[in-house]
């Protein structure tokens, strides 16, 4: 047995080519990318069950269970089109990996620093005076398509802007804030609302807008909650809700990879 084993890794190895090696490292960079997507959202789950129906499909031909073993063949003849239908939010944020325009360009270190201090004290800020807000942070993937439909500013960020747009008289304050390149891009914009039917139903519109964004693209979104007067962060589908100042500040920085200064105190 080791001599037959030994013989077939000789004849792997010896017909083993320079293409098979890239074939491989092309096919290790799509799963790792596939799974850097899909974490931290439904998809997993969905994978879950799918590889306990493969653990039943096995299970259903050594018991030799032939009606379960029927309905999971012709199930899993069509697991192409299945596939397509259960992950088609996730195909789509993978095509737009494609064209991925990276975040803050051309903007310095300290101008990305300043930029999270002012969305920090502003988000921080409107929720101290009940105003609600939507401010959208475009990372990789771009949002085009949503800055489309809302009011074009090329802006610096600053806390005053924030409270400029999001105050209850202004014609913006119901649309989203989006952040391109460390600036200000676009303001009143609408964002795709969640589909997902496991969300808490006591979330309001601009929750469900901001998990439904970042469950299409990897845009980093805070909500203002003008009920609560609570400050959430939007990410991959998941939403870390009720964070202070000095909470918001090391998300940010974690989530855009600057370095963390020391900590300021915001006054209320």
């Amino acid at each position: 047995m080791i001599d037959n084993l030994i013989t077939n890794l000789t004849s792997i190895v010896s017909h083993f080519r320079i293409q098979d090696l890239i074939d491989l490292f092309i096919v290790w960079v799509i799963i790792y990318r596939v799974l850097l997507l899909i974490r931290q959202t439904r998809a997993i789950q969905m994978l879950a069950g799918l590889g306990l129906l493969a653990i039943g499909y096995v299970t259903s031909i050594w018991l030799e269970l032939f009606t379960l073993n029927w309905l999971l063949d012709k199930f899993f003849s069509n697991l192409f089109v299945i596939v397509v239908i259960l992950f088609q939010s996730e195909i789509r944020r993978a095509l737009a990996h494609f064209g991925r325009n990276p975040f803050f360009t051309g903007v310095t270190a300290f101008e990305e620093t300043q930029v999270v201090e002012e969305i920090a004290k502003g988000s921080v800020g409107l929720a101290q005076k009940g105003l609600g807000a939507l401010i959208v942070v475009e990372r990789e993937i771009g949002l085009e398509d949503f800055v489309e439909v809302g009011t074009q500013l090329e802006a610096k960020v600053t806390s005053e802007l924030l409270f400029s747009i999001f105050s209850l008289g202004s014609p913006l304050h119901d649309g989203a804030l989006i952040v391109r390149g460390g600036k200000a891009h676009a303001a009143g914009c609408f964002l795709p609302l969640t589909k997902n039917p496991m969300i808490d139903k006591n979330l309001g519109t601009r929750h469900r807008a901001a998990i439904g964004l970042t469950e299409e693209t990897d845009a980093v979104v805070l909500v203002v909650s003008e009920e609560s007067r609570q400050v959430s962060i939007v990410t991959g589908g998941q939403m870390t809700p009720d964070l202070d100042h000095k909470a918001i500040r090391k998300n940010l920085y974690e989530l855009f990879n600057l370095e963390h200064p020391n900590p300021v105190s915001v006054s209320s």
